[in-house]
This record gives C-alpha cells, structure tokens and sequence, in this order.
C-alpha cells in the first residue's frame, strides 16, 4: 500500500516500473537459450522431444500468465480504492487458486504423456526422452505457476524491482545448474533430459521461496487467516473473470504463429528458418516494449480504481509516444544491420536473404506492434479483458492470417512480411482510438457520479 501510484509525476514512475521488466525479461530469454544450447549437445533426438513439449509448457505458461494478469488487476484495483483487507484475501487467493490449477493440470498431464504426444506426432524413438522430461516437470509445475501469481501479485502492489530480481536469481540457478545436471560436471551425476527438466524446476523452486517471502514479510500482502470457502470463491471469480480472457487472448498468439509457419512452410525450410531467426532478433528488439507493457497494469489498475482517469490517460499517452520513438529506433537499427544480424546466426546466404527481408519490412510497423501490447494490457488492469481478448483476435485471425495467406499466394516470404506490417498496424491504430473511447467514457462518468453526490 505504501507504493501508491496514484500521486506524482506519471512519466517517471512508468520508468521505475519498466526498467526493472526489461532486465527480468532479458533474464528469462537467457535462460531459455541457454537450456536449448545445452539440451541441443546431447543430440538431435533430444532436442527433438525438448521441442515437442514446448507447446503443452507454452499452454500451461499462458495459464499461468492469465492467473497472473488477473491478479495484477485486482490487486492494484483493490491498492487504488485503499482497502488494505481486501488486497490480502486477493493475494492469498491468488495462491490457492493457482495450487488448484496445478493440482488438476499435473495430474491429467502426468496420465496422458503418451498419448498426448503421440496425437502431437511424437515417434517411439522420441517419446522415451519426452517421458523423462514431462515426469519430472509435472511434479514440479507448481514451482512454475505460484510464482508467476506470486510476481504478478507483487507488480501489482506497483514494485517491478523485486519480481525481476527473483526471475534474474532463478535463471541464473538453471544456468548454473544445467551443465552440472545435464552433462555431469564437476561430479555431478549426468541426467541428460532429465537434468534440463530438473534444473528447471529448481530454478523455479527457488522464485517460489522467494516469492512466498516477499509477499509475507517485505509487502505484507498475506492473509494470516484460513481462507472462508464463500470469500474464497468470490475472489476466485473476480481473478478469473479477467484471467481466464487473458490467457485465452495470449494462447491466440502463438497458435496463429504455427499456421503462419505452415504458409511458410510450402516455401521451403530455408524461409521457415529465417523466419524463426528473424523471431528471436525481434523479441530482444521489442523488450522495451513487452516491459512498458507489463508496466501498465499496475500503473493502470490501481488509477483505475482509485477513479483518476486523467492519469490513466496520460500514462497511455506518454506509453504510446514511446512505443512510437523505439519503434523508429528499432526499425533503423534493424534495417541497417539486418544482414550482419542475419549472418550471426546462419551462414547460409539464403537464410540471410529472407531474415534481412523481414528485418527490412516488419520494424516499420514495431510503434504499433507496441500500441497494441500496452493498450491489451490497460484494459486488463482496468478490469475489462473482453476488448483485449477481441483486439488479439482482430490483429492475428482477423487481419494477420488471411492477409498472409494472400501475401504468400502473391509475393511468397516477402508477401507474409508485409501482411504482418500492415496487420500491427492498421489493428494498432484501431486499439489506439479505442483506449481514448474508453477512458473518455469512463471520464463523463465519474464526473456525472461526483454531480450527483
């Protein structure tokens, strides 16, 4: 409570919040790389079952991530409107509600890994090593979704300092762990895959610690007392009625990916590798960006409820005028160096040529890419998940799906690129008038409620 954003000067506490996010998630693509690298030396067959679990790990992350985001709204509504009680049976129940979540998710994914990756085309070469995986990391589940609650119920009190430490010492722990467990050092046993899910979790295991002490004695965010079953559902409800939009709206993302690759895909191996490349280099470029956004809910959420809309507004548009300059920034750094970027990664000289095609045509439109991530995240923090979910959905199946089915019909590679442009921005403008409706309205309306008080 004693963070308080709904007071000061707007600009600078946005760059409090986003700076501590840009490390924390740098810290989490370190370690994702760094897990692929190691995993990759064991060989082909490894790194293949490795890559089959990606989308069941990304499917129980976004559930995660929904949990997370409806929790950061309702926490930073509740800190806006003062209600000190009322911020820690949110928090409490955040926990419990995730402990659910991962109880009946662990319990059907342990059941169904054969099956389930067999329908995902997983080969009985391939499934022994995706077993000794998935097993190890379904016991340890929990250890991935109590924490991103936890963070989120941190961020939410407006502190982004302390859930970035805690993502940096746990990718810090996998990193030192996975070549101690994966390829035996130092007299570690060798584990190979298992050691890769191990160190995972462990790494996880100690965001979870860190978290549950954060939030108990350094923000006093926990409730003491035993959960009311009545109280218990009805915070539930209110998590997950902005939750559950928010993890349906970021699983659209990466499944209209997949079909995007598959456009790619009747154009060879070479385009989807470049494509692939292109991806990695765009999401170090867009970090500022993804950490602005996450910024927004607690910034948003707690003006919200404390009806100080203005500041809303102007935290929107300074967020938006940033998203605007890194975009341009982005988009001349990337196109003066697409080619030596490129070549980085794959020397072949077709590789190159496509990723450079990309890093040319699709900055162009990073300003509104940015418009669109922090406007879906305003209006979580708001309480109103629906326009976010609907503002995803437009920009990838609406617009971005068939314009690059149409592209690559006409233009191939190059035409899928330009339909990515032209789909951030035509769908970012659209949530950029969108977002001033809103709090236009919500403006007239407290004014009107203030008349008739």
């Amino acid at each position: 409570m004693a963070r308080n954003l709904t007071a000061g000067p707007v600009g600078p506490q946005l760059v409090k919040l986003t700076l501590p996010m840009v490390w924390g998630l740098f810290a989490l693509i370190a370690f994702n790389l760094v897990d692929t690298y190691f995993v990759g030396q064991l060989g082909t067959a490894q790194l293949a079952a490795m890559s089959f679990t990606f989308p069941v790990v990304l499917t129980l992350g976004n559930l995660a991530f929904g949990l997370g985001v409806g929790t950061t709204s309702v926490i930073a509504r509740a800190i806006g409107e003062g209600d000190i009680r009322r911020v820690q049976r949110f928090t409490t129940n955040s926990l419990t509600l995730a402990l659910t979540a991962v109880f009946l998710f662990a319990s059907i994914g342990l059941f169904t890994i054969d099956p389930l990756f067999k329908a995902l085309g997983a080969g009985p070469d391939i499934l022994p090593f995706i077993r000794e995986y998935m097993q190890i990391w379904y016991f340890g589940i929990v250890f991935l979704v109590v924490p991103m609650v936890g963070n989120s119920a941190i961020r939410g009190a407006g502190n982004t300092l302390t859930p970035s430490i805690i993502m940096t010492v746990a990718a810090g722990t996998n990193i030192l762990l996975d070549p101690l467990l994966i390829n035996g050092a130092l007299g570690f046993p060798r584990l190979e895959l298992q050691g890769a899910a191990l160190a995972t979790v462990i790494a996880r295991a100690v965001s979870l610690v860190a978290a549950l002490l954060v939030l108990r004695f350094k923000e006093n965010l926990l409730s003491t007392q035993i959960p009311d079953i009545r109280e218990t559902l009805w915070c539930w409800r209110d998590i997950l009625t902005v939750g559950l939009p928010a993890a349906a709206a970021s699983m659209i993302t990466p499944i209209s990916i997949g079909v995007i690759t598959s456009f790619l895909a009747s154009h060879g191996a070479t385009a989807v590798a470049a494509f692939g490349l292109a991806s990695r280099v765009e999401s170090l470029a867009l970090i500022a960006v993804m950490a602005l956004a996450a910024s927004m809910g607690p910034f948003v959420g707690q003006n919200w409820g404390a009806q100080q809309i203005g500041r809303v507004r102007q935290a929107l548009s300074q967020g938006y005028r940033f998203c605007f300059g890194w975009g341009l920034l982005m988009a001349v750094l990337l196109g003066l160096g697409a080619q030596s970027l490129a070549a980085i990664f794959n020397p072949d000289p077709m590789v190159i040529a496509i990723a450079s095609r990309y890093l040319w045509l699709v900055p162009v439109s990073y300003g509104a890419a940015g418009i669109l991530q922090v406007t879906s995240s305003a209006f979580n923090a708001m309480g109103k998940p629906m326009p976010s979910i609907i503002i995803t959905a437009t920009h990838m199946v609406g617009c971005y799906i068939p314009l690059a089915y149409l592209g690559g019909r006409i233009a191939g590679p190059t035409g899928i690129f330009v339909a990515a442009a032209i789909a951030n921005l035509c769908v970012g403008f659209g949530a950029y008038g969108w977002s001033r409706k809103t709090c236009l309205q919500q403006m007239k309306t407290v004014s009107a409620e203030a008349v008739r008080s």
